[in-house]
């Protein structure tokens, strides 16, 4: 399931996962693997199960079975916290920086777990150049898509190897937009694995290796951008 070569490392993998909230189960039998320098789609409409997945990957949601393995080891039993220390940050959907802090001290709290790496503050506003005049600025001050250079780069900050990204071009302006996947075009090039969910299919095909439509908590499709025609995708999203 690669856009490259077959030899790279599976560094996520999730086996048989369901998932519920209460009675509403959210997630039925999720499998699928992720290779090691991907960027790696999940796409659907609102309510399909894209979001939770990304929050069960994080450890903010926990599988009521089947299983979720980092390079090989279930991480299922790991908190959050725990989770961001092996390499694995998650951007939310609505961006929740905090509003009452600075852009740098915003920042700043990205690297809390001291994990080792090449991101720190001058290397986030180098990929984001529009956030160096703003550092002293509260982050509530910020437009939509200052925030969203902010949430991203704070998750940069913990130095990751996988990054999750929930709905990040929504509400955004398309010159926004176009910036955020050019940095992420930047983050697999620099060694990154992305899971990206979306809602605006054209943009993700664009940067995608490999892609996976989501309906009703279910994979209704799945596989590289250039072998799924458009006709194919529309189905799966819509369920027809």
């Amino acid at each position: 399931m690669s856009g490259g070569s077959a030899e790279r490392n599976v560094v996520l993998e999730l086996k048989d996962v369901d998932v519920f909230y209460g009675d509403f189960q959210a997630l039925f039998n999720v499998s699928f693997q992720v290779q090691e320098g991907m960027t790696f789609a999940f796409i659907g409409a609102n309510g399909g199960g894209k979001s939770t997945l990304l929050r069960t990957i994080a450890g903010l949601q926990r599988p009521a079975s089947g299983q979720v393995l980092f390079h090989g080891e279930a991480v299922d039993s790991l908190a959050a916290h725990k989770r961001v220390g092996l390499g694995i940050a998650l951007v939310p959907e609505g961006r929740r920086v905090f509003p009452s802090l600075t852009v740098r001290e915003n920042l700043v709290i990205g690297a809390y777990g001291g994990r080792k790496g090449d991101w720190n503050v001058d290397s986030v506003v180098e990929l984001f150049p529009l956030l160096k005049p703003l550092m002293k600025r509260q982050a509530s001050s910020l437009s939509g898509g200052e925030q969203q250079a902010l949430a991203i780069g704070r998750a940069l900050m913990s130095n990751p190897e996988l990054l999750l990204l929930d709905e990040v071009s929504l509400g955004l302006a398309p010159v926004v937009i176009k910036r955020i996947y050019e940095a992420m075009v930047q983050l697999v090039g620099a060694g990154h694995t992305i899971l990206v969910v979306e809602q605006d299919v054209g943009h993700v095909l664009t940067v995608a290796d490999h892609v996976a439509c989501f309906l009703e908590g279910k994979i209704s499709l799945e596989g590289k951008p250039g072998d799924l025609t458009s006709e194919a995708i529309t189905a799966a999203y819509f369920g027809m």
